[in-house]
């Protein structure tokens, strides 16, 4: 974490239970931490288009609720990081929790009828979001938060590895892309927590850009935020694989992944 003595700026002093490694308001007085904050556009931005087409391609509500989600989490993230807030904070962590809540549904109802609801599931997972936040809200402990989120993550890595092994292994690439780009975030993440003091004695003696390159937490944004977006699409081919669309995965200006759907084929 972020060692003692960064400046104050806009938002006035830090009440959050966590400060990260990037130096604070040192790009500008307005953002306690500017790289961190900006590099949660990724979660923001892409997953909006992504619901919008959801809605176009009438598709199932949980797929648009998994792109909002993801949206939110980039939203709160954004606000946490500007402001160091512990307020903030839980509207950055607290979100992290519900959005994969959504996706474990998504990826346990992947083999259902159209419009199936899943109440035992549903429930299940509800109850374990309000657990999850009234400890949280309780004891404030970082690492409680991390491992409850860990749990979900490591749930959908197990359910994804079963679908590319038993079901659709041609959907391996786009599932392992998914798993690998989340695992080398949570790799940089590790890394701006573990040598922060070294890393911020580099900056000192790089030039700025170089200095930008080695903010790993932001690139934990980056990379989270893509691997969450791709999953997203993985679990989405899978649905429509199962309801018998032609899903396809295009690159919007040869870069940026979607998925386009043909019509339901006859029987």
């Amino acid at each position: 974490m972020a060692p003692a003595g960064d400046r104050e700026g806009y938002w006035g002093s830090t009440t959050s239970t966590l400060d990260w490694c990037e130096e604070n308001y040192a790009v500008t007085w307005y953002i306690a931490e500017f790289w961190n904050t900006v590099s949660n556009l990724i979660m923001i931005i892409p997953p909006l288009f992504g619901a919008v087409q959801s809605v176009r391609d009438g598709l199932e509500k949980r797929y648009i609720a998994s792109y909002l989600a993801l949206t939110v989490v980039g939203m709160g993230s954004w606000c946490f990081h500007m402001t160091l807030k512990y307020e903030m904070q839980l509207l950055d962590e607290l979100p992290m929790i519900y959005s994969c809540c959504i996706f474990v549904y998504c990826m346990f109802e992947c083999f259902k009828m159209k419009n199936s609801i899943n109440y035992h599931l549903l429930f299940t997972l509800v109850l374990f979001s309000l657990i999850v936040t009234i400890v949280y809200l309780k004891v404030k402990e970082p690492i409680f938060h991390q491992v409850m989120y860990g749990m979900l993550v490591f749930t959908l890595v197990l359910r994804s590895i079963y679908i590319v092994t038993w079901v659709y292994p041609w959907l391996r690439g786009l599932g392992y892309t998914s798993l690998g780009i989340f695992l080398l975030g949570f790799l940089l993440w590790n890394i701006d927590n573990i040598f922060c003091d070294s890393l911020r004695n580099f900056r000192k003696k790089m030039p700025p850009i170089i200095g930008v390159a080695t903010q790993f937490h932001a690139w934990w944004h980056i990379l989270t935020g893509l691997g969450s977006y791709l999953h997203i699409l993985f679990s989405l081919y899978t649905r429509t694989l199962y309801l018998r669309y032609r899903p396809k995965v295009k690159f919007l200006l040869g870069i940026w992944p979607v998925i386009l759907l043909e019509p339901l084929r006859k029987h």
